[in-house]
């Protein structure tokens, strides 16, 4: 009889990772509990990407939120006067909430929810969804074929890799993603998600471990051109971010990327 299930999946295991994940469990036996909303009352989508990316935005017939989850962020283009917007999203079940979610908030003609489209639009807006592609450089090509000439890309996003939360879930305290073994976070995760993961891409939603440069790589080499990039550093780091610091101070990325 096996007793212990949450090495189940994985390769031969170290005494390192045993130890690891024994630690894990003892410092955090349950999940982190989240913090409150920092965005109660406002919209997420306009202080995220700032003012005058927004307006830009919503100044768009037609829109592509790309990886939209529930939708939250399509329905309030809608509201804002974007015509048509496309949401996109793997996820059959977030799929639906989305449709559910357009249709209590009286948008249902201007929004559509789909896995793809083959329908060009005159901006893309990707919000808190780059950490999670599973091939980021497969997506921007993606985005670029979706825009019409001297459409633009505007991406927010955050936590990257080496931020201290930047391991999302696995997170338990700052920056506990680098200190412990991804087999011993992986381990110590299925006590709360039953989803048989062992890489941190496997999680749901995805985690591809992207940090600043990377991207800034990952946009070089594609077929869009990078218009501007701000990396807005945590409230408490300000005084030492910099660009020697900015992989670790850094709270949110905002591009603006456009299509040549």
């Amino acid at each position: 009889m096996n007793t212990h299930p949450e090495w189940d999946s994985f390769a031969p295991i170290s005494r390192w990772d045993r130890l690891q994940y024994h630690l894990l469990r003892r410092i955090s036996p349950g999940e982190r509990v989240s913090e409150s909303c920092a965005f109660e009352g406002r919209s997420k989508l306009r202080t995220q990407l700032g003012e005058e990316r927004y307006r830009a935005l919503v100044a768009c017939e037609t829109v592509v939120d790309f990886g939209c989850g529930g939708g939250e962020h399509s329905i309030e283009l809608a509201q804002a006067g974007v015509k048509r917007v496309i949401g996109l999203e793997i996820r059959q079940h977030l799929i639906d909430q989305a449709r559910e979610a357009a249709a209590r908030a009286g948008v249902s003609k201007s929004c559509e929810f789909a896995p793809s489209t083959s329908e060009l639009c005159d901006a893309v807006v990707s919000m808190d969804s780059f950490e999670h592609f599973d091939d980021p450089a497969a997506i921007l090509k993606i985005m670029h074929g979706l825009l019409r000439p001297r459409g633009r890309v505007f991406v927010c996003f955050g936590y990257m890799w080496y931020h201290p939360l930047g391991g999302h879930l696995f997170s338990v305290f700052p920056w506990a993603h680098l200190v412990f073994s991804e087999t011993a976070l992986c381990a110590w995760r299925r006590h709360l998600r039953d989803d048989g993961a062992t890489r941190f891409r496997e999680v749901e939603g995805g985690l591809n471990q992207i940090t600043i440069g990377q991207f800034e790589r990952l946009v070089a080499a594609s077929p869009l051109e990078l218009q501007s990039l701000e990396c807005t550093p945590i409230r408490k780091f300000r005084p030492l971010h910099n660009r020697l610091t900015r992989e670790f101070t850094t709270s949110v990325v905002r591009a603006t990327l456009y299509k040549p």
